[in-house]
């Protein structure tokens, strides 16, 4: 089942990227295996998908351990400061900064562990009062003190969109965060890219790809339903 999902959601991803003009090669598809056991993710493995995604920090560090290096594991969820030290050194990409304080304890932690780390800055677009993310309006401020953190590198922005029945809904969503990324880029701050747009889930990331998503963050369509009993 999850082979043929993911080969069904990497052939959207690649009739969105016909219909935008784009090449395929520009979006990273990142298979979300929170809560997912780590049969299903060697399922994926098997399949050829080696990039994944978890929102929990201990649970991506417990997988980890079990699973090949191969894996470039993605940090998508809350991250609490506390849970910094199970992430700084695992994640290949945090993409969920949305405070100073928070980059500031990635900092500390890369200067303890001797490494450095990439984060994405996420955004709340939509201004959901249940989501995290930074106003739109203070994203340029927040990336501008985050620049001067030496071993913290910012590559770009990342959002958590409504979930609607329609996808067309959250077009203008993805559209406005894509024209954040742009204006940031143009500025030219230093020890900042805008080459990551992470955006898209299961139900629009059709929609994400189109208006110019490079990662797309796949759960429910490639591993079924989460079991949150685990």
């Amino acid at each position: 089942m999850v082979k043929e999902n993911l080969q069904k959601v990497q052939k959207n991803i690649e009739e969105a990227c016909k219909r935008s003009d784009r090449s395929v090669e520009d979006v990273t598809l990142i298979a979300v295996s929170k809560t997912k056991p780590i049969e299903m993710i060697e399922e994926a493995l098997a399949a050829g998908k080696t990039e994944f995604g978890e929102n929990k920090a201990q649970e991506m560090k417990e997988k980890q351990e079990h699973l090949p290096d191969v894996i470039k594991w993605h940090f998508i969820g809350h991250l609490q400061t506390n849970k910094v030290k199970y992430v700084v050194g695992r994640a290949a990409l945090i993409h969920s900064v949305d405070s100073f304080h928070l980059a500031e304890a990635i900092q500390k932690e890369c200067e303890k562990k001797q490494v450095e780390a990439d984060i994405l800055i996420e955004v709340n677009v939509a201004g959901e009062d249940s989501k995290f993310g930074v106003k739109p309006e203070d994203t340029e401020a927040l990336v501008r003190k985050i620049a001067t953190l030496p071993l913290v590198h910012i590559r770009g922005l990342m959002t958590i969109a409504p979930f609607v029945q329609n996808s067309e809904e959250n077009r203008p969503i993805f559209r406005e965060l894509r024209k954040l990324s742009v204006d940031i880029s143009s500025k030219n701050i230093d020890n900042i890219d805008m080459n990551v747009l992470s955006m898209g889930m299961t139900g629009d990331y059709e929609v994400a790809v189109e208006e110019g998503a490079t990662h797309v963050r796949v759960g429910t369509g490639i591993f079924g339903e989460r079991n949150y009993q685990i």
